[in-house]
């Protein structure tokens, strides 16, 4: 039965994946192409857990094999041959590449499936994954683009390129599934940090592989979200090379008010036609509240005021009442903290100017990086 060592193309090529572990090791984080089919339930590996620390392995061995018969083996072997029917080039891993991912693929196997594991499994690929991604971050160099807040930095560098990304860009904020700022969060959840780090470490492994000189990135700060930069890029960022974006303060209220209204109150009604609006409401005002100590008692109540009139507002059908408060907590929160940020940077911007101009030239540098 085969077993996987060359790791470099299975991450690359988005090889599909089963991970055999049990659901609640998955939930702490996985390959973006895996899914989760567990060899055993949470109850079943904590009982073997158990087993194998009072009596040893053989014993565990056996209450394991005792939990996995019958019907559960069946149904179990029945979902793997149907992912390797539908992925026919996949692979399966467990933890350490061991005895979980070896008795799935031995049933398999007995059931007329050959079907690949991942040598060292999980904890291989993650270890491998991690120094790829340090050895990207420290051979490429960096190119950051800056801009106050609600200057549509990300729709740049996704979009910039003829309704494409700009190539040799990578969009961090949608790895972290987070606009980046207090108001940021999305309907649905963040991956762990593990997830984000492996996420980003396959797309950092593509970059490589595609011979970009430079890697393009939104100037983003330690945490975007719950989820952290890894520490090469957190110290790689302060010395980098960036571009600076401008925007004009109504075009960067009409940019938040399009992804942190009506886009974020669309993807709500969508999963909750009845609660859409209450659950936005409630979102907004608790995005407020997480700032407060920042924005000082007398600002935040403010703020709170013109925002639940907005919500009233919005809700007689006037929306745009929300542009109000966005424009004040811009100019009077983000533009002061941004200035701070840039009067702090070690290196002034190699460009500055406008949407279309920053395009052109981050097309222009990432066009001359490939041809070099």
């Amino acid at each position: 039965m085969t077993e996987i060592d060359e790791l470099e193309s299975l991450l690359r090529d988005d090889t599909p994946l089963i991970d055999t572990r049990s659901p609640i090791e998955f939930a702490k984080g996985s390959l973006p192409t895996a899914i989760n089919l567990p060899l055993m339930t949470n109850e079943e590996r904590e009982a073997v857990g158990t087993c194998y620390k009072e009596q040893g392995q053989d014993a565990a061995v056996r209450l394991g094999y005792q939990l996995v018969v019958a019907d559960v083996k069946e149904r179990r072997v029945r979902a793997w041959q149907a992912f390797a029917a539908q992925h026919p080039g996949g692979a399966l891993f467990c933890f350490r590449g061991g005895m979980r991912s070896e008795i799935a693929q031995r049933w398999l196997h007995d059931a007329g499936v050959d079907y690949p594991r991942i040598k060292g499994g999980y904890k291989a690929l993650r270890r491998w994954l991690s120094e790829s991604t340090d050895h990207v971050i420290e051979r490429t160099p960096l190119l950051l683009l800056g801009g106050p807040t609600g200057a549509a930095k990300t729709r740049i560098l996704n979009e910039g390129n003829g309704g494409q990304p700009i190539p040799g860009s990578v969009d961090l904020e949608g790895l972290a599934n987070h606009r980046g700022s207090a108001f940021g969060r999305r309907v649905s959840e963040q991956p762990t940090q593990i997830g984000f780090e492996l996420a980003l470490g396959v797309q950092l492994l593509k970059h490589r592989h595609a011979a970009h000189q430079k890697l393009i990135l939104e100037d983003e700060g330690r945490l975007i979200g719950r989820c952290a930069l890894p520490l090469s890029l957190q110290a790689a960022r302060h010395d980098a090379n960036w571009v600076q974006l401008d925007a004009s303060v109504d075009a960067r209220v009409q940019h938040s008010y399009e992804n942190y209204i009506l886009q974020n109150l669309e993807e709500l009604i969508a999963r909750d036609a009845t609660r859409g609006f209450d659950q936005f409401a409630t979102g907004l005002l608790d995005a407020l509240e997480r700032i407060q100590k920042r924005l000082g008692g007398q600002r935040y109540k403010a703020l709170k005021a013109i925002m639940r009139d907005s919500l009233a507002a919005h809700e007689r059908g006037n929306p745009e009442a929300h542009k109000v408060w966005i424009s004040e907590l811009l100019t009077g929160y983000y533009d002061p903290m941004y200035e701070y940020q840039m009067n702090n940077r070690i290196r002034q911007p190699l460009f500055r100017g406008a949407e279309r101009e920053v395009i052109e030239y981050l097309l222009e540098t990432a066009y001359a990086s490939l041809a070099g």
